[in-house]
């Protein structure tokens, strides 16, 4: 026989529990709450935010109380919206970041805090292996089989990768391809192609529980989850900033583009792409650049679109590499890690079965 809870939010235990969420480029906000019978009472929100008038934050506490403690994150910032007075300011915060407080204090949203984080540095693999592991540990990250984790790519063979939505058809020059041995994969994530050669960009891919960015809309998240490498780069002299949606650009151009896969386990996958140095003539003989992809970006030239970090730094790649890790593991406690040879094996037969198939890489003619 099957039980139900008795009340909502029955999973929740009772008594009294404390959430804090820093917004990104904002201010902190504190939740402290209780659970009685499955739902919110003695709400209390505070931070070093600022709200007009004083009264609105008696507002928001009175919005949340009563409301079932299993709510959603839409529920909680829409009741937080609902309550405000006519003509509130929220300043440094939001009704989303309340949500993301009151969540994280229930335990239905996580910090950078709340796990052990790994980083595993730059081994040298096949573009197809890097795509395939990029599925495997994503889905080991969701299972609770592996810690969060970054992990910096390397190969050797030019290559381009797709999104996971785009046109084989429309997005590459076949007789560039050909005549530079580009090796050509698709991956699980949307965005747009990225051209690699060996040496001429940096690539990561962070995989974590969803939880990290519970409350946090689509285009919050990718600010939030590189607010990491926005320091490293300010760390070695560039000021760098997000460009919606999921550019990296700083005031002398592009540096680089993100891309985000959610899968159904929990599991989440977030990497980036950041130009080196980059040989702009090859890839326009390999890539096709139109003018609508280029009209909202300022620029009449792909060329003009990305400028490497070589150039901005003066410094190895390895050196920048070096220093990504650095605040990474600064910030969150990180620890060194390796693929294991299951994840490695899982990945090879990903490529066999999926990854190195015309059927995956033509999914979109």
């Amino acid at each position: 026989m099957t039980s139900f809870p008795l009340y909502p939010g029955a999973g929740i235990e009772a008594g009294r529990h404390h959430g804090e969420y820093k917004v990104p480029g904002g201010k902190l906000v504190v939740a402290d709450v209780c659970v009685e019978d499955g739902v919110l009472v003695d709400v209390s929100l505070s931070g070093d935010f600022f709200l007009e008038p004083d009264e609105a934050l008696l507002e928001i506490n009175r919005a949340l109380t009563g409301l079932p403690a299993d709510s959603g994150a839409a529920e909680l910032a829409a009741a937080v919206t609902a309550a405000l007075p006519s003509g509130s300011v929220l300043f440094g915060f939001s009704a989303d970041a309340v949500a993301v407080a009151v969540r994280r204090a229930l335990a239905k949203a996580t910090g950078w805090s709340d796990h052990h984080w790994n980083i595993i540095g730059p081994t040298v693999l096949p573009t197809h292996l890097n795509v395939a592991l990029d599925e495997v540990l994503t889905e080991e990250v969701g299972a609770g089989r592996r810690n969060p984790t970054l992990r910096f790519w390397d190969w050797e063979e030019p290559s381009v990768v797709i999104g996971s939505f785009q046109s084989v058809r429309n997005e590459l020059h076949p007789e560039g391809v050909a005549r530079h041995g580009i090796s050509v994969v698709r991956r699980i994530s949307g965005g747009g192609a990225m051209f690699m050669e060996a040496g001429n960009c940096i690539t990561y891919s962070l995989y974590l529980p969803q939880t990290l960015v519970d409350g946090i809309s689509f285009a919050d998240s990718y600010g939030f989850l590189d607010a990491w490498v926005m320091a490293a780069l300010e760390r070695l002299g560039i000021s760098a900033f997000y460009v919606p949606l999921n550019d990296i650009a700083t005031d002398q151009g592009k540096i680089g583009g993100a891309a985000q896969k959610r899968l159904a386990n929990g599991g989440m996958l977030h990497h980036v792409t950041m130009s080196y140095d980059m040989d702009a003539d090859k890839m326009l003989e390999v890539l096709r650049i139109g003018k609508e992809k280029l009209s909202d970006k300022g620029t009449r030239s792909a060329k003009k679109r990305v400028d490497p970090l070589r150039r901005q730094t003066g410094m190895a790649r390895g050196e920048i590499v070096a220093a990504m890790i650095e605040v990474f593991t600064d910030r969150y406690d990180a620890t060194s890690s390796e693929l294991t040879g299951a994840e490695l094996a899982e990945a090879r037969r990903r490529v066999e079965a999926k990854f190195g198939t015309d059927e995956w890489l033509h999914r979109v003619p």
